[in-house]
């Protein structure tokens, strides 16, 4: 979070709440700002950090392994997008841990999740997305959480003051790997002009319990969405061969 505090003032609030251990990146007067705060139960090895991002890999005692933790402030002006896009795309090409990457992105990736105000600009939320493909880290999305593995749960917490959402994630709760990656609904889909038509065929096509039909839409719902990809991947190709000529 962005916590517009020089860094001895925000040890101070750090070690008011409890944790003794920390991070702190020091604001520059009253923007930006970092801090990672953890308990002394947990190993946390600091790996990188900027006024952009804190980089660590962290060793929980009843945890097999090590999994490494990226906390992103995404900057609020156009002019700085781009150094934060290729910050994250190179600390995604570095070793392979399990990697979480959280924090306030300052962006969106579809023009539905923005309430009011002035529109978003579509170049802005595509630069978006291609960063997360680029980095491989659409394959769990809960809010400003991306996962490359499927280790936690997350939960969205209630709020008062604040317009962001506290998130929790459960290291300790796992769902065991059966060979076949869990269905997820990607928010991309509404925006295809045959999504309803897929939803509303798979549904009435077939007959048998609820939970019967719902299995069905997700097996269909895959099946079309892979159809659809493989579309766009021939679709850039196809417009990129174009552009070489101009």
């Amino acid at each position: 979070m962005e916590t517009k505090l020089n860094k001895s003032r925000m040890e101070r609030v750090r070690r008011k709440c409890g944790f003794i251990c920390g991070v702190e990146v020091e604001a520059e007067g009253s923007r930006g700002g970092l801090c990672l705060a953890w308990k002394e139960d947990i190993k946390v090895t600091l790996r990188s950090f900027s006024k952009w991002h804190i980089d660590v890999i962290i060793k929980e005692d009843d945890i097999e392994g090590e999994w490494r933790f990226t906390g992103i402030y995404g900057s609020p002006y156009l002019k700085d997008k781009n150094i934060v896009w290729n910050l994250l795309k190179r600390l995604a090409r570095e070793d392979r841990y399990p990697w979480l990457v959280e924090g306030d992105f300052n962006e969106i990736l579809y023009s539905f999740e923005k309430s009011g105000g002035v529109q978003r600009d579509m170049k802005l939320m595509e630069a978006f997305r291609e960063v997360l493909d680029d980095c491989q880290l659409l394959d769990i999305g809960y809010s400003s959480v991306w996962f490359t593995w499927e280790r936690g749960i997350v939960q969205h917490l209630p709020y008062s003051y604040s317009d962001h959402c506290p998130l929790l994630l459960n290291t300790k709760k796992s769902v065991a790997f059966t060979g076949n990656k869990r269905f997820h609904f990607e928010a991309w889909w509404t925006m295809e002009d045959s999504f309803e038509e897929v939803l509303k065929e798979s549904w009435e096509s077939t007959n048998g319990t609820l939970m019967e039909k719902l299995e069905r839409l997700q097996f269909c719902l895959k099946e079309w969405a892979r159809v659809k990809e493989k579309e766009k991947v021939g679709l850039k190709k196809e417009l990129t061969n174009k552009l070489e000529f101009f």
